[in-house]
């Protein structure tokens, strides 16, 4: 029996973002395309004697019950007869408060690893029921890929692969709350829709003209007006040869789309010397993290 895993847990952006109405449960119903990036956080799950402790790489993070992979960890071992010790640590990567799903990937991860690690042999589906407990995205962070999400997020169609995307991240110097940004969307204010179907159909068809032109994320009505700076983020990516740039969940990180890694690599030089977390990333299908 292994007494220690690594696993990389890949960030994910919203290629689409709609918002189809208000929930009786309070949710807001979803219609999302996500996509796993090469942007990874690293989890380590270490066997111990007794206990969990959860140790994290940046101090914005807490390490204790209040964080979402904690939870996972305990939800994880409940399913143990036995009292057994596990030990968690969070190379952390993937910005904070960001849009990006670093929480409920590191959350995915952690289920995924201790089902390996103490040997649990949970389906796919049964560690997407327990990630969807604890939160909207984790069913997503655990399918990997690209996939619709729909309901509150927890309802997931899996996509085939689509075009390699070449995408630059600007994350601004702030965060937004998730559930303040869903108070103050309001339906009437939405002007332009993703056109799902013709997404769908262009990612098929490795069509990026039409892609781009079907990627909106309807958060924006919300967050442009709150924070202007997500705008000029957005400009000086398409002014940097992007083919289009958006906001990824409920922000604040804009993600640009390129026609080539050649163009994203020189926009991504540019606004390095602007903003402090930007990154370089792409599709992530699974596979060996350190070679993406």
């Amino acid at each position: 029996m292994e007494q220690e895993i690594t696993l990389a847990a890949p960030a994910k952006v919203n290629l689409t973002l709609d918002i189809l109405g208000q929930r009786a449960d309070g949710y807001h119903e979803l219609e999302s395309v996500m996509q796993q990036i090469t942007l990874f956080d690293f989890i380590t799950l270490r066997r111990s004697e007794h206990g969990l402790q959860l140790y994290c790489s940046h101090p914005l993070v807490p390490e204790g019950a209040d964080n979402i992979a904690y939870q996972a960890a305990l939800l994880m071992l409940e399913k143990l007869d036995s009292s057994v010790g596990l030990e968690i640590s969070i190379e952390k990567n993937i910005p904070v408060g960001a849009g990006l799903a670093g929480g409920s990937t590191d959350a995915a991860a952690v289920l995924m690893g201790i089902n390996t690690l103490m040997e649990l042999d949970l389906s796919l589906p049964e560690l997407m029921a327990a990630g969807s407990q604890l939160g909207s995205d984790i069913p997503f962070c655990i399918q990997g890929g690209t996939a619709l999400a729909r309901g509150r997020g927890e309802i997931i169609t899996p996509l085939p692969a689509g075009p390699v995307l070449q995408l630059v991240l600007v994350k601004p110097d702030f965060s937004l709350s998730t559930a303040e940004v869903y108070r103050r969307f309001r339906m009437e204010k939405v002007g332009q829709r993703p056109g799902l179907d013709a997404f769908l159909a262009a990612w098929t068809q490795y069509d990026m003209i039409n892609m781009v032109e079907n990627m909106t994320n309807v958060l924006e009505t919300v967050t442009l007006s709150l924070c202007p700076e997500i705008q000029t983020i957005k400009q000086e990516l398409m002014d940097s040869g992007a083919i289009q740039a958006i906001m990824s969940g409920s922000g604040p990180t804009v993600f640009g789309v390129f026609p080539d890694l050649k163009t994203a690599g020189i926009a991504y030089q540019k606004m390095q010397q602007q903003y402090k977390e930007i990154f370089l990333a792409t599709s992530y299908y699974g596979g060996d993290a350190n070679e993406n």
